[in-house]
């Protein structure tokens, strides 16, 4: 799954991206090129099954109340994170659209959701996160993805090329993913966290010159939608893809990317707690009659 704040294609993840807006619009008038779109018209993109759910939750009427109107869609996302859930429908996945459990309660709906929303801002990329990608950060996300150089000292401007064979360009245009530069070691005493497990951190590299410093194992593993998020990121962005070096907007990026991934990687047990707990007392189809 992935929440984003904009347009996407039909390949922006593996396998087809299928595209639920949260809210649509009923109508709209045209004054030549663009639509005006009034936002009384706006309409929760939700089934008569899941607004019967709502309602019988004793929540708002989600046309008129936009945090209702996204419950179902942030509490989905929640679902969809836990490691728990994805290992244990793994089969039904692969066939098919993914099986929510329904909270059976206004309660656990609400706490559900909240978690969700935590990893839609974790995902929405457009947008700063507090302590993760803006403002303190937080201790166990500060020693992420250092930006460093080689034998220490600042990075100089000759040296914002990614070079280190994360991608190539194919036939038709079609970028093809490389190896890259990694080197493992264990994580030094201030960049230790137990989120991470007993995996080894990486040291992730532009070039022969620079890379970033403590990217651990499982942050680095992250897929999203099929794809090794880092490492995609990656291969489009080495020189002979790009046409030009990386800006040091671009190379601090890849710092926020990781400190978002290493957010959601520590959520997972969160994320597991509240899958286990929604799934064993799920709404049935019972309870709508």
């Amino acid at each position: 799954m992935l929440m984003t704040t904009s347009l996407v294609d039909f390949d922006a993840i593996r396998g087809h991206s299928y595209n639920f807006p949260v809210t649509v619009y009923r109508e709209a008038q045209s004054d030549g090129q663009l639509f005006q779109v009034a936002d009384q018209n706006a309409t929760a993109n939700l089934s008569n099954f899941t607004r019967h759910y709502l309602t019988a939750l004793g929540l708002p009427n989600p046309d008129t109340d936009r945090d209702t109107a996204e419950l179902i869609w942030m509490h989905a996302l929640a679902i969809g994170y836990s490691p728990a859930y994805l290992s244990e429908n793994a089969d039904g996945i692969r066939e098919n659209w993914p099986r929510i459990p329904l909270p059976e309660s206004r309660v656990a709906l609400l706490a559900s959701a909240a978690l969700g929303r935590e990893v839609a801002a974790l995902l929405d990329t457009e947008a700063a996160v507090p302590g993760v990608t803006s403002g303190a950060i937080r201790d166990e996300l500060k020693p992420i993805a250092v930006v460093s150089r080689v034998g220490g000292g600042a990075l100089k401007p000759e040296e914002f090329a990614l070079t280190a064979g994360w991608g190539s360009g194919g036939q038709g245009s079609i970028t093809m993913p490389g190896k890259g530069k990694t080197e493992p070691r264990a994580a030094g005493p201030d960049e230790q966290c137990a989120g991470f497990g007993s995996a080894p951190t990486l040291d992730v590299y532009l070039n022969v010159s620079a890379y970033w410093k403590n990217i651990p194992q499982p942050v680095y593993d992250f897929t999203i939608g099929g794809y090794q998020v880092i490492k995609k990121w990656l291969s489009y962005r080495e020189q002979r893809v790009l046409g030009r070096a990386l800006t040091m907007a671009e190379i601090m990026e890849v710092t926020a990317m990781a400190r978002r991934l290493a957010a959601l990687v520590l959520l997972q047990p969160q994320l597991d707690e509240n899958y286990q707990s929604v799934a064993a007392g799920a709404w049935t189809f019972g309870e709508m009659a």
